[in-house]
């Protein structure tokens, strides 16, 4: 049966891609049309509605081919970390099913702090690794799992001096390294699912996986907002929160100004693109990858470089991510439209600038009297995040300087 779905998915995932493909070839054909027109002072409404359409239809493919991606590299609930002591599933079970509260539960699972129980090791695995599916911060940032509510990281913003000397030479004291301290406090994030006692009683559902993708996209919608605005404030602190600068210190992120308000420059737009890649050191470029959200793309979409050929192209296989002018692009709706002042574009190795932290444990409270006849299950996790490598992102800002 397994071979079958499989087989099935490949299937999906190919016919999803070749509509991609074939998207984008009608796209750059009707797009090239249209600037041909207007080079030809012609311009055509009717060319521009289709460009428009053609584009539509482009999103909703790639949409569609992520949703597949996404839902087949999730995990199987079939195969979970390590199997879990019968006794205890059992007693998870009772919980989630009745409120039933067991010795086992008490002993093994119960956080004792009137919060709820506490979810056995592997049903938080499991929750983590279908989280990490549908996140996309997720898939760019390092991710540390911390027992502490702060998360204290030292890092050094001068390095240690060096030198050189002859063989019997003296060797002055170097001056040591000059560190900072970092904290990352962990946020409650919390969401209730609601669930029919009908549903609770078929004993074919299996609830740890109803419980994951109940919560998994309410979860990763709230964090990515946060890893990409958030305040720090009783949330994780998004990296467009730190104050930026073209010429920045530790603790700012650098800025390449497009040098026109709201706009990417109106001649040549694709150097201020070159220009914040080449911002970045080169130790960091390897890995890096361009964040924006899908309007900004679709004005990207139609860059070509001096040769007339468009910087952007899409996947070529699945599972990979569209490019443009070599790196791989993410896309995040919370990152801001284009606007007088925006950072609508950032540009970096995320896994070596920005750290999130999962403090363990998982925590759920039945609640069947809050919404009857539904049961409620408060399901709270603890997550912080934010900037640990302030020259390992750089960010586009749409204003003069």
């Amino acid at each position: 049966m397994k071979e079958v779905k499989h087989a099935v998915a490949s299937t999906e995932v190919k016919a999803a891609l070749h509509e991609v493909l074939g998207a984008f070839e009608a796209f750059k054909d009707a797009n090239d049309q249209r600037l041909s027109a207007l080079e030809k002072k012609q311009g055509d409404g009717l060319l521009d509605d289709k460009v428009a359409r053609i584009e539509d239809g482009l999103q909703s493919a790639q949409a569609r081919l992520d949703r597949i991606l996404s839902q087949k590299s999730r995990p199987d609930i079939g195969a979970p970390v390590k199997a879990m002591p019968e006794e205890s599933k059992a007693a998870w079970d009772g919980y989630l099913r009745s409120g039933r509260v067991t010795m086992e539960l008490k002993a093994g699972l119960s956080s004792a702090s009137g919060s709820g129980a506490l979810a056995p090791f592997e049903t938080e695995r499991f929750v983590e690794r279908r989280l990490a599916q549908v996140s996309p911060m997720r898939s760019l940032a390092t991710v540390r799992t911390v027992g502490a509510g702060v998360f204290r990281k030292p890092v050094s913003t001068a390095g240690v001096v060096a030198g050189w000397v002859a063989e019997t030479a003296a060797r002055p004291e170097t001056d040591p390294a000059t560190l900072a301290l970092l904290e990352f406090p962990a946020a409650d994030l919390y969401a209730s699912p609601a669930a029919t006692q009908a549903l609770l009683d078929d004993s074919f559902i299996n609830l740890d996986e109803w419980l994951a993708s109940e919560i998994e996209d309410s979860f990763a919608a709230q964090e990515t907002a946060a890893f990409v605005n958030g305040n720090g404030t009783n949330k994780p602190r998004g990296f467009l929160s730190y104050t930026t600068a073209a010429a920045p210190v530790w603790g700012q992120i650098g800025h390449v100004a497009t040098g026109t308000s709201a706009a990417f420059p109106s001649s040549n737009p694709v150097d201020i693109l070159i220009d914040l890649i080449y911002a970045l050191k080169a130790q960091y470029r390897p890995n890096a990858h361009f964040v924006l959200n899908r309007k900004t793309a679709a004005i990207i979409r139609k860059f070509k470089d001096a040769d007339g050929n468009y910087i952007w192209s899409p996947a070529s296989q699945a599972g990979a991510l569209p490019q443009v002018l070599g790196y791989p692009v993410q896309e995040l709706e919370d990152m801001p439209d284009v606007a007088a002042g925006s950072l609508s574009v950032a540009f970096g190795d995320f896994a070596k600038g920005y750290l999130i932290v999962d403090r363990a444990g998982l925590s759920v409270l039945r609640d069947p009297y809050s919404a009857k006849p539904y049961v409620l299950f408060y399901t709270t996790k603890r997550v912080g995040g934010g900037v640990q490598n302030f020259d390992a992102i750089k960010v586009l800002k749409f204003a003069a300087s």
